[in-house]
């Protein structure tokens, strides 16, 4: 689809999934692609006007051209924007996407790299701190994608080993864990409907994200 318009304006012009298809149709060396911002497209895209497919096809499409060169990786949305796109979509449109293993593993990779960029430091307490996210609905023998985070030196890492060390488990699906990574879900209320489940210390499992300067939609 060579000669496609993709600037701001022109992509101001199309419907949220008049903009999928277009995404869905591009191929990585139209040269275009050098004038689409992933800002633009975070923004213009609403999730409440997509359908689970066009949800799947948009992360898709962008999950391709990236893999390709083009410069519209996830890491290059601004949290806002980003934060926005994950609140918009329903609890389905995630799930659905997460079913899909290259597409779950994108997001969630993204969704925990952007947790060190957001830490906190002055709101951490001396020591070593480890909390493990068990994100249920994966294709590994136990059903769980594990990440780690390991506060200490008021420093935060991220890995996906489990140390012996882990000070708190908690095990949740993949749509909660990215309204409560984005600040669109508080663990309290997820804990109290059961959809958080929380091993080892409580208190710490609460005030966790509250080591982190959360994005606002």
């Amino acid at each position: 689809m060579g000669g496609v318009d993709l600037s701001e304006e022109s992509i101001s012009r199309l419907s949220p999934g008049e903009l999928v298809a277009v995404l869905k149709d591009l191929r990585p060396d139209d040269p275009a692609l050098a004038t689409l911002d992933i800002d633009v497209v975070g923004r213009r895209i609403d999730p409440k006007r997509l359908s689970r497919a066009e949800f799947v096809d948009l992360l898709t499409a962008l999950g391709a051209l990236a893999d390709a060169g083009a410069d519209v990786d996830l890491s290059r949305m601004d949290a806002r924007t980003f934060a926005r796109v994950i609140s918009r979509a329903s609890g389905d449109q995630i799930e659905d996407a997460a079913r899909d293993p290259a597409l779950r593993g994108r997001v969630l990779d993204e969704l925990f790299r952007r947790m060190t960029e957001h830490f906190i430091p002055e709101r951490a307490r001396a020591g070593r701190h480890v909390m493990e996210f068990r994100v249920t609905g994966a294709e590994r023998a136990d059903g769980h994608d594990h990440y780690v985070a390991v506060i200490e030196d008021r420093r935060c890492a991220i890995t996906r080993d489990v140390p012996d060390d882990v000070k708190t488990q908690i095990t949740v699906g993949p749509a909660d864990l990215l309204r409560l990574a984005t600040g669109n879900a508080s663990p309290t209320f997820l804990f109290l409907r059961g959809k958080i489940k929380v091993k080892g210390s409580i208190g710490f499992a609460t005030a966790f994200m509250n080591l982190f300067e959360l994005p606002k939609p």
